[in-house]
């Protein structure tokens, strides 16, 4: 006899929200108010806040600023239910989301479904590089991340091989995106600044750091101007920035491209490999898209109708990185505005005093773009208003602090920033065999 699914007592309108992200968090918290009862589900335990993953992976703060507990976050919200597990399955004819969390599963009856699953690393057909070049996604990654670029810096220090060393002190870091730029800024000043003068044997500012990217300049998104300004800032701090530059391998010892100019092969030698170069949608995405007989691209991207709903299911929203949209960018702000107003629609629904259109279009309002280079000096673009250097660099600060869950992890977090500018200084530069080398053995485990 099959299981019945779960549905909330007491007959209210029960909503399922997939993901934790901005997206689907955002949903949740604007139906607190609402007459409906909500289940999020998500297979981590913590709303990840993405774009400040690289300052956990260079060690300028802590995992848990980024990264609160999602159960705490909603502790105060009595409609919202957290269900820590990863979605295997969704129905949409029979209105069904089945979760499961190791040995335990169970599956969620709903009246309106919210799909905000975010995205993955995509390393474009070549997973194999997965092995060798971490992406930045995950507190995972970024936590082996820091394990696999400081354990460099640690080696190099052993070694009186001068080649040895240079291989240990190569970085390469592939996608010049603001991931990209992001961290490879903050490596530069962690060999040049951070790390000056720690070590005995040899100086840290002898760090060779590669950004590579086939796109023909840095920043795509930001236009040529800040593109160009961004790269000369990089240079700078010593970054050799190779651009139309198609990477081909990559394995235990080095990063192999294409120019697509010259067509010319270089390989360069290095022991910590980092990709940003790509993103797929989560592969709920496809699923969903084959049940509602609508399309999706090669990143996973579903299309989607003007109000985000899918195909002719009226109740089942799509929202954030994976949707195919008016050619929406996947960034957080579309997340964030996607939850917002999925949320606003349901809410429209089960209200029947309300005379809101139930299918308004999605209407995205772009707040700009911004990437910090390095300490004072960042790039943002607003519209047709470009801003460098440090008013650029304060607005980032001042955008990300707000966007932080939590008067605490705002607090700490500035605390660290403001540490920073005094001293050279990081608080956070432990690292654990086990966070450098944990996810390689599970999956080699996972493929016996």
């Amino acid at each position: 006899m099959a299981e019945t699914p779960y549905r909330p007592t007491g007959g209210r309108h029960h909503v399922v929200v997939i993901g934790a992200g901005f997206g689907g968090l955002n949903a949740v918290k604007h139906l607190k108010g609402a007459d409906v009862e909500i289940t999020l589900i998500d297979k981590k335990n913590h709303h990840l806040f993405q774009p400040m993953l690289y300052q956990v992976a260079t060690g300028l703060i802590s995992a848990g600023e980024i990264a609160p507990s999602t159960r705490q976050v909603l502790r105060g919200q009595d409609n919202a239910h957290f269900v820590n597990g990863e979605v295997t399955d969704i129905n949409l004819e029979k209105q069904t989301v089945t979760a499961n969390l190791d040995e335990f599963e169970r599956t969620f009856a709903y009246d309106s479904l919210i799909i905000a699953a975010g995205s993955g690393q995509s390393y474009f057909g070549n997973d194999h590089f997965a092995e060798f070049a971490p992406g930045m996604k995950t507190l995972d990654d970024a936590l082996e991340l820091r394990a696999r670029i400081l354990s460099a810096f640690e080696k190099a220090e052993l070694t009186d091989d001068p080649a040895e060393r240079e291989r240990l002190l190569t970085f390469v870091i592939v996608g010049a995106g603001p991931t990209g730029v992001e961290l490879t800024g903050q490596i530069a000043e962690l060999a040049n600044r951070s790390l000056s003068d720690a070590y005995s044997n040899y100086g840290t500012s002898a760090a060779k750091i590669y950004l590579l990217d086939g796109a023909p300049q840095v920043l795509p998104p930001f236009g040529k101007r800040l593109g160009r300004k961004a790269q000369r800032s990089l240079e700078k701090l010593g970054v050799d920035v190779r651009l139309n530059a198609m990477v081909t391998n990559v394995d235990a010892d080095a990063v192999t491209y294409k120019d697509m100019k010259t067509e010319e092969i270089t390989t360069i030698a290095g022991a910590t490999k980092i990709w940003s170069a790509g993103v797929s949608a989560s592969p709920l995405g496809k699923l969903v898209a084959d049940q509602a007989g609508v399309e999706s691209d090669r990143a996973g991207r579903v299309s989607v109708n003007e109000d985000l709903t899918v195909g002719e299911y009226s109740n089942v929203y799509i929202v954030g990185d994976m949707i195919s949209l008016n050619r929406l960018p996947g960034v957080a702000q579309v997340a964030i505005q996607g939850g917002t107003h999925a949320a606003k629609l349901i809410e429209a629904k089960v209200d029947e005093e309300s005379t809101a259109n139930e299918k308004e279009a999605f209407d995205y309002f772009d707040r700009g773009s911004m990437a910090i280079i390095s300490r004072f000096n960042a790039v943002m673009k607003i519209g047709k208003t470009e801003i460098t250097g440090l008013p650029a660099w304060l607005a980032w600060l001042g955008l990300h602090a707000s966007y932080l869950v939590g008067f605490r992890n705002r607090f700490v977090t500035v605390f660290n920033w403001l540490g920073n500018l005094v001293s050279r200084d990081r608080g956070h530069l432990n690292f654990t065999l086990q966070q450098r080398d944990a996810r390689n053995i599970i999956n080699k485990a996972n493929e016996k």
